[in-house]
């Protein structure tokens, strides 16, 4: 046996490990589905303009991105879009949402919208601050 060092692995490889844990959490979690979801806006030439990308997971709304084009931003679409995807969250039996930010992107948008940082990931990825914030739906 010998260990051996991938500076640049291929994806199979990140994709197996990924896969090995994930078989092993599931076999111990007492959720057994994590579902996707996502919302949308898109013009009038179909192109997709702002959105969020999130998943259900036992009592939790994983928020993962929420997105609005430059032209669109202090419009309220970004406001308009969170209470969409909580309100699916809350009909699939969310009861929290937890996200993340970093110190220059939306915590001030969140907490105007009563998520409150659970924790805070300093010097990251070097001088910066990840916020993990959290509410209740």
């Amino acid at each position: 046996m010998t260990i051996e060092v991938v500076e640049n692995p291929d994806q199979s490889l990140l994709d197996f490990f990924t896969n090995k844990i994930a078989e092993y959490n599931w076999q111990n979690w007492e959720v057994s589905e994590r579902k996707p979801l996502a919302v949308q806006m898109k013009n009038e030439q179909g192109e997709v303009i702002a959105g969020a990308t999130a998943r259900s997971f036992g009592d939790w709304l994983l928020l993962d991105y929420l997105w609005v084009s430059e032209e669109l931003r202090g419009q309220n679409i970004g406001s308009k879009l969170l209470a969409q995807i909580e309100a699916t969250g809350k009909s699939r039996g969310c009861v929290k949402c937890l996200l993340d930010t970093l110190d220059f992107q939306a915590k001030p948008f969140y907490e105007r919208h009563g998520y409150k940082v659970e924790w805070t990931q300093e010097g990251y990825p070097k001088t910066g601050c990840k916020y993990f914030m959290v509410k209740k739906l």
